[in-house]
């Protein structure tokens, strides 16, 4: 089963938390309220998030700050943040929501379509790490047991990179039909260039697994993790 991505909502007013969830339902994963910027840094201490909506004008701690904090955090300075804001902002605005490290920023009222097209390419992005960082552990695993030879029932050698290099292409697969819609769509900047992120991962994934075919010298290594 395919575990749901988490979307973190953070916004101070009640109705506007309901108005992201009636439009952010129909992706059918896991949405998160956080009423406050410290809520919503509570919120991710312990959970990991595919993309967090942030709402700048919030009394206390504003989405500025609450973004400062999220990037400062190695466990969550890579995770996509989207402004939202009511403010009649101008350029000086726009360029602090950039600034504090946001891949969007979208002014009130906001077309539903967009934010939810918006988000859902972030939440593919998320899924499809999640699938890469599952075929290297798995790799790693095996080849730290030395191929699972000592364990019971285990596969044999040739067997278990069948299984996976046939699992890595079908990751590879859908990461390629991702950037191919986000070219099409002239998406984000930002969303591109997670995107290439992934697909260097995973041609990095499959020179190390291919390395370890039947007549390979053996000598690579695995991709470094991050």
């Amino acid at each position: 089963m395919v575990q749901k991505a988490k979307i973190l909502l953070v916004d101070d007013r009640p109705e506007n938390l309901l108005a992201l969830e009636a439009i952010l339902s129909a992706l059918d994963q896991t949405l998160v309220r956080a009423s406050s910027g410290e809520e919503a840094l509570k919120a991710l201490l312990t959970d990991d998030f595919a993309v967090i909506l942030l709402d700048v004008q919030m009394p206390g701690m504003d989405g500025f700050e609450t973004a400062a904090h999220i990037k400062r955090r190695e466990r969550t300075r890579d995770i996509p943040i989207i402004f939202l804001t009511a403010i009649n902002h101008g350029p000086h605005h726009t360029f602090r929501g950039y600034a504090a490290g946001a891949v969007d920023y979208i002014s009130k009222p906001f077309d539903p379509w967009v934010l939810r097209a918006k988000v859902s390419v972030f939440v593919e992005l998320y899924m499809k790490n999640c699938q890469l960082r599952e075929q290297a552990a798995l790799l790693r695993l095996q080849l730290e047991g030395g191929g699972g030879r000592d364990t019971v029932d285990s596969k044999e050698p040739a067997g278990l990179l069948a299984e996976l290099s046939a699992r890595l292409a079908a990751v590879e697969e859908q990461a390629e039909a991702l950037s191919k819609q986000l070219d099409e769509e002239s998406a984000d900047a930002a969303a591109v260039a997670t995107a290439a992120h992934l697909e260097r991962k995973l041609t990095g994934l499959r020179r190390a697994l291919d390395a370890l075919e039947p007549g390979a010298d053996g000598s690579a290594s695995l991709p470094p993790q991050g």
